[in-house]
Parts: C-alpha cells; sequence; structure tokens
C-alpha cells in the first residue's frame, strides 16, 4: 500500500519537470527562431548590397575601360593636332618670311630715284591736273604726255601748253647722269587721211616725227643729244582699246623714258669693243725646199 502511493506522488512530480524543460526549451527554441530570422534579414540585406556593389563594380570597370579607351584616342589625336600645329607653324615661317621677302622687293621696285623725285617736283602743277603722268619701276622712268597736250590733230607742231610742260620737263633732265632718254611716240589706230593736206603716208610716220620733235625741243632747252634718242610705234604699243574714244585718246601719246645707260645701243657696242679679240691663227709652215 505504501509503495503504490509512492509511485502516486512520483507521477505528478515527473509531469511538473518535463512542463518546465519544455517551456525552457521553446523559449530557447523561439529565441534562436529570432535570431535565425534576424540572421536571414541581415544576410539578405547584405546580399542586396554585395549586388548593388558588384553591379556598381562593373560599371566602374565599363566606364574605367571606355576611359582608357578614350584617353587612347584622346592621346592619337593630339599628337595628330600637335603634329597639324607644328607644320602650321612651319608654314606660318615660311609665309613670315616670303612676306618679309616680298615687302622688301616691293619696297625696292617702288623706291624712287633722284630723277624722279626732281620731276614730281618740277611737274607737280601738270602732274595734279592730269596732263602728264610719271612712274617709276626697276629704275624705269616714264613720263606719259597726253598727244593732245603737245600736238593738234594730226599735226606735229607744237602747242604753247605742251612746250611749256616739256620745257619743264627738259629743265629736270639736262642734269640726269647715267640714263638714256628715249622719246617714243604712240597713235591710236584710225588711220591717216589720205588726202592733200596730209603729210604722213601712215600713223609710223606721225608717231616718229612726233618724237623727233621733241626731241629736238629736249636738245634746244639743254639736254644732251648723246642721251637722246626718238622712237614711233605708231599703232601698235595701245595702252588702251581702241574701240572707245575714251581708249583711242589714252594711246595717242608721247613717252619720255629713261632708261639705265646701259640698255643703250652704243653701250653694248662698246662692250663688245672691249671684248680681247681672238689670236690670229698661226700661219702654215712651208715645206723645207730640196736640195739640188
Amino acid at each position: 500500500m505504501r509503495v503504490r502511493w509512492c509511485v502516486l506522488l512520483l507521477v505528478p512530480l515527473v509531469g511538473c519537470v518535463s512542463q518546465k524543460a519544455f517551456d525552457s526549451k521553446s523559449l530557447e527554441a523561439r529565441n534562436l527562431q529570432q535570431q535565425y530570422d534576424e540572421k536571414a534579414e541581415q544576410a539578405k540585406a547584405l546580399e542586396q548590397k554585395l549586388a548593388e556593389a558588384t553591379a556598381a563594380n562593373k560599371a566602374a570597370e565599363k566606364e574605367k575601360t571606355e576611359l582608357e579607351s578614350s584617353l587612347s584616342q584622346s592621346d592619337a589625336e593630339r599628337r595628330a593636332l600637335r603634329k597639324r600645329v607644328d607644320e602650321l607653324t612651319a608654314l606660318n615661317q615660311e609665309l613670315s618670311r616670303s612676306t618679309e621677302k616680298l615687302a622688301a622687293a616691293k619696297e625696292a621696285l617702288e623706291k624712287k630715284s633722284s630723277e624722279y623725285e626732281n620731276l614730281a617736283k618740277s611737274l607737280k602743277d601738270e602732274i595734279k591736273t592730269g596732263k602728264i603722268e610719271l612712274s617709276e619701276l626697276k629704275g624705269r622712268m616714264v613720263v606719259k604726255m597726253k598727244d593732245k597736250i603737245l600736238f593738234s590733230s594730226g599735226s606735229t607742231k607744237l602747242n604753247k601748253e605742251g612746250q611749256e610742260a616739256l620745257e619743264k620737263v627738259a629743265q629736270a633732265l639736262k642734269d640726269v647722269q647715267g640714263k638714256l632718254i628715249r622719246v617714243e611716240g604712240h597713235t591710236d589706230n584710225v588711220p591717216v587721211p589720205s588726202d592733200a593736206k596730209t603729210e604722213f603716208a601712215s600713223n609710223w610716220e606721225l608717231s616718229t616725227t612726233r618724237a623727233l620733235v621733241v626731241v629736238k625741243l629736249l636738245q634746244e632747252q639743254g639736254v644732251p643729244p648723246t642721251m637722246l634718242s626718238a622712237l614711233g610705234y605708231g599703232e601698235y604699243q595701245p595702252i588702251a582699246s581702241n574701240q572707245t574714244a575714251d581708249g583711242r585718246s589714252l594711246n595717242r601719246r608721247i613717252e619720255i623714258v629713261l632708261a639705265p645707260a646701259e640698255q643703250a645701243p652704243s653701250a653694248v657696242v662698246a662692250a663688245s669693243a672691249k671684248k680681247p679679240a681672238a689670236p690670229a691663227p698661226a700661219p702654215a709652215a712651208k715645206p723645207a725646199a730640196k736640195k739640188k
């Protein structure tokens, strides 16, 4: 009987211990589950960050590759640009040298001689009114006078106005040294009228005679005759079109040309005379006489 009661008392006691252990284990399991869930959330967040970091890394790698490619292209472009800049710099330097040479040549061409300055000063009124034109290039000076200032139509007699202008020209030319003074006559292409009043067969004779008249006046005014010459070009050296009245008026003119003295025919002859004559060939030796 005593044993039964002991068994009956032990059964409730065993049941009480198991419930506590169960509750303890249940609490522990819930804590573990909660920790697991938290760790899972953390892992998920870390995976998300890892994915974002991986994507960012890929994007960075791609951008790096593009930048490296761009830098390579930029280097090539920079080298090409530098080469072009060097070429343009060299070209600019060459152009500068050419410009300087052209400027020096232009200055030499436009440099006016003392004869030009004297004539320009003496004839400033005639030049200003357009009666006379004065030019100089490469040491060759030209005094251009329209024929209507000097001569009446078809005539070789100097007008008073033309004679006065030529006398001023002569005063400036009579002391010129080292120059050949050539008077050139020019006409338009209108034929000389073939009537009894005309003493010239063609414009050749008219232009040449007018040039001779001017040469004689210059000589009378003190210009050395050794420096003077006359040429008639007729209608064959026009400076304007003969199709218009204005053009024909420009073509009818007298030009007084001052050229370097070495261009004179006598200078050429003198230069030729200075050359030593070629030695005469030695006479052929006579054969020895035969003894008799």
